[in-house]
């Protein structure tokens, strides 16, 4: 199974009868699944199924799904009010013969805010229903589609998250293989330290300064890190090469690499080991940004 990004895009349209619809959905990183629905009036019935069909095609992400919706070429009837008629009429004339004017025509009358309404026909049940059914299968083609944009996106990603951890396995061997970690080199090092420290005071017990040199230079040993770093690696490939949603365990590990290479930073005691942490620092913060795109 491969990786899949949790960032994607796709958009269905359909008709049926007088009905024209379009389903359109985006999606961006999130740390869980997110599901943000707007629908058109009179469609909020099919708002759960919409729910359980996205939350079984996607794991994690924030999707802000759109359906909109319209009825197109209906036939309309004009639906007249008696009662408000019969008050206006009345009204009118009344006051007409008041004020010695001619009665109120039809024409004028009909022309009442209220007295005309005009009312589109209204789908029956049946009708409605199977517009309904309708988008659902136009939201399942829009999942099809986001879920293979996905997919795809996932598989760059997956080149790119191989390429980091390449270079992550490669800056750790050359840590693990620097001259500066040999032994003689260490002693090295120490045998200057102490040299200067004895010429600088005689007041020094030089064994009780040996003892605390070789304390030293054992708090400074990165073995425990570098062999942590190497398992992680391996780790994070074995996930890569399941796929799926593991989004989350990538993050987790990018954050013990994080940790490990901020240990062997602050242990080096030697130029070239420090750089060779920073240049894992800096390849570990650009895998984990990447990682922020897997689902």
């Amino acid at each position: 199974m491969s990786l899949t990004s949790m960032t994607g895009f796709a958009r269905a349209a359909s008709a049926l009868g007088p009905w024209r619809w379009t389903v359109e959905i985006k999606c961006v990183n999130a740390k869980g699944l997110d599901l943000r629905l707007r629908l058109p009036p009179g469609f909020d019935r099919i708002e759960g199924e919409a729910r359980a069909r996205l939350g079984r095609a996607l794991a994690r992400g924030a999707c802000f799904v759109t359906i909109s919706g319209s009825r197109e070429g209906a036939a309309a009837a004009a639906r007249l009010d008696l009662a408000a008629l019969d008050e206006i009429v009345s009204a009118a004339r009344a006051a007409a013969a008041k004020a010695g004017l001619a009665p109120p025509t039809m024409d004028g009358v009909l022309a009442v805010r209220g007295v005309v309404e005009v009312v589109e026909a209204a789908d029956d049940e049946a009708s409605f229903a199977a517009v309904c059914a309708g988008v659902l299968e136009s939201l399942d083609a829009a999942i099809v589609a986001l879920v293979a944009a996905r997919r795809a996106e996932g598989a760059a990603l997956e080149a790119i998250l191989i390429e980091r951890l390449d270079a992550i396995a490669r800056l750790t061997q050359a840590a693990d293989d620097n001259p500066a970690r040999k032994p003689e080199a260490v002693r090295a090092r120490l045998a200057i330290a102490v040299a200067a420290l004895l010429e600088t005071s005689r007041g020094f017990d030089e064994n009780r300064l040996h003892q605390e040199a070789i304390l030293l230079a054992a708090k400074a040993d990165i073995r425990e890190e570098l062999d942590r770093l190497k398992t992680h690696v391996a780790a994070a490939r074995a996930l890569i090469a399941e796929g799926g949603a593991v989004g989350r365990r990538l993050d987790f590990l990018a954050q013990e690499l994080g940790r490990e290479a901020n240990t062997l930073c602050a242990k080096a005691n030697d130029v070239s080991l420090t750089a060779q942490g920073l240049e894992l620092r800096a390849q570990i913060e650009q895998l984990r940004e990447q990682v922020q795109n897997i689902e």
